[in-house]
């Protein structure tokens, strides 16, 4: 079982709370490339772009910065990341992230704040087998 945050995009009226949320929390400003979750409205229904812990970024770590909680969330031990970024490139959907001067990537690990925020109920915290 691991515990994912689930995306319902028929529902999202793309007010980008979620993003300020999940900035505020990681890096305590409003910057939503900052964000652990992407909302891009150029589609329909609206992209909503966050970690499915599928731990492919896990097998590329060269130095186990990265393992697998009991709750299936993939997890960043940063006093063990290098900042070498192959867990970056290696991601299928993107969502393992990075910006310019920071020291390591950073991911959604499926806390539940921008759940609990979301107006219309568009992102759940839920068990997967």
């Amino acid at each position: 079982m691991k515990k994912v945050l689930k995306t319902y995009p028929d529902k999202c009226i793309a007010c980008h709370l979620c993003e300020s949320v999940c900035s505020n929390l990681y890096f305590k400003v409003d910057k939503a490339e900052k964000s652990c979750i992407r909302i891009n409205e150029s589609f329909s229904p609206t992209e909503m772009k966050v970690c499915n812990q599928c731990q492919t970024c896990v097998q590329v770590c060269p130095t186990q910065a990265l393992s697998v909680n009991h709750q299936g969330v993939v997890m960043l031990n940063k006093k063990l990341c290098i900042g070498c970024l192959m867990c970056v490139a290696a991601c299928p959907t993107k969502t393992m992230m990075h910006f310019e001067g920071a020291l390591s990537p950073f991911k959604c690990i499926a806390c539940g704040a921008c759940a609990k925020q979301c107006p219309v109920e568009a992102l759940k915290i839920e068990t997967e087998e």
